[in-house]
C-alpha cells in the first residue's frame, strides 16, 4: 500500500502543475490572437447592438458596409453583433436590408 502512494503522489503532482498552467496559456493565446480596439474603430465612436431578422447572416450585414468590424456576435438573444460605428456607419447599418434595430450599446439593469 505504501509503494502505491509513494508512486502516485509524484504523478498526481505533475497533473496538477499542468493543469494549473492550462488556463492561464490558454487565455495568454487568446489574448495574443485579439486584435487591438484601436485597429477596428476609433475609441471615441461609440459601440451599438445591430439586431438583424433570424435568417440574416450578422457576418454578411456587417460586410457590406466598409469599415464595420464587429466586436461580438449574438446568436441566442438576438441575432445580431455589436461594433463601435460612426454616424455614417450607424445610418448606412440602418438603411439595409434585414437590420430590425441599430440602439446605442450600454447597461441594463435598475434606474
Amino acid at each position: 500500500m505504501r509503494n502505491r502512494v509513494s508512486r502516485a503522489l509524484p504523478v498526481a503532482a505533475a497533473v496538477l502543475a499542468a493543469v494549473a498552467v492550462l488556463p492561464l496559456s490558454t487565455a495568454a493565446d487568446a489574448a495574443a490572437r485579439r486584435e487591438p480596439a484601436s485597429r477596428t474603430a476609433p475609441v471615441d465612436w461609440p459601440s451599438y447592438i445591430v439586431t438583424v431578422r433570424r435568417g440574416v447572416d450578422p457576418a454578411a450585414v456587417a460586410a457590406q458596409v466598409g469599415g464595420v468590424r464587429p466586436d461580438r456576435y449574438f446568436h441566442h438573444a438576438l441575432n445580431g453583433f455589436a461594433a463601435r460605428l460612426s454616424p455614417e456607419q450607424v445610418a448606412d447599418v440602418a438603411a439595409l436590408p434585414g437590420v430590425v434595430a441599430v440602439e446605442a450599446d450600454g447597461s441594463a439593469g435598475p434606474a
